[in-house]
């Protein structure tokens, strides 16, 4: 029942999320999105993460993206340095994760054309945008998130279950709407779409979390 309703609480509050910011509410939002956040952790400790290596290391990373999103609820640069951190470190954690768990280099070369050539587009997009004081920090996060993503992608060829790149995929993208509303103009609001890939892709690593044993 646990492994049902922690994600069940997660997409509720995400639904509310999402149209607490259509509807320009504040603080309930920032309330949905904390709530949201715990319910992606405590997925992943009802799937059994914390009783083996691999998987206490993805929960330090979702730890640390709960951090990332308390951060961004706050305004102005500061806040989103911190949250930029958070989730930079979290992307690190998820990584050193899918090492512990071994991955397939002959799938992360496969992988790695299509990848770079989905980054490359994103960059050509992204950075003419962005301030040069924020290009050393974008361009080092955009590296390992990437490099997550193609480690997700070699685990599963090593045994992970499909859900697990399939998330960092999810997070990747939702990373990508995150500093699409930063930085890049426009009047559709970035969160529609990014926030359900971020949650959504939360629960799916915390989820596959359980199953990621790896070397134990």
């Amino acid at each position: 029942m646990k492994t049902l309703l922690w994600p069940a609480i997660t997409i509720v509050a995400t639904i509310v999320l999402v149209g607490g910011h259509l509807a320009g509410i504040g603080w309930p939002a920032g309330v949905a999105k904390m709530v949201a956040s715990t319910g992606f952790i405590l997925t992943g400790v009802a799937a059994g993460a914390a009783t083996h290596r691999v998987g206490r290391i993805i929960l330090a990373g979702l730890v640390l993206s709960w951090f990332g999103d308390l951060f961004l609820i706050g305004s102005g640069d500061t806040y989103f340095q911190l949250g930029l951190v958070s989730f930079l470190s979290g992307h690190v954690a998820y990584s050193a994760a899918f090492l512990a768990h071994g991955v397939r280099p002959g799938w992360v070369g496969a992988a790695l054309v299509p990848v770079l050539i989905i980054g490359a587009l994103v960059l050509n997009w992204l950075l003419p945008n962005v301030p040069a004081d924020m290009l050393g920090p974008v361009w080092a996060y955009f590296v390992v998130i990437t490099a997550m993503l193609l480690l997700a992608i070699g685990a599963r060829g090593a045994g992970a279950p499909l859900i697990l790149p399939l998330g960092a995929a999810c997070f990747y993208f939702s990373d990508i709407s995150v500093a699409s509303g930063k930085f890049v103009p426009g009047d559709f609001p970035h969160y529609v779409w990014g926030l359900p890939l971020y949650f959504g892709g939360q629960l799916l690593i915390a989820r596959a979390a359980g199953e990621a044993r790896g070397v134990v």
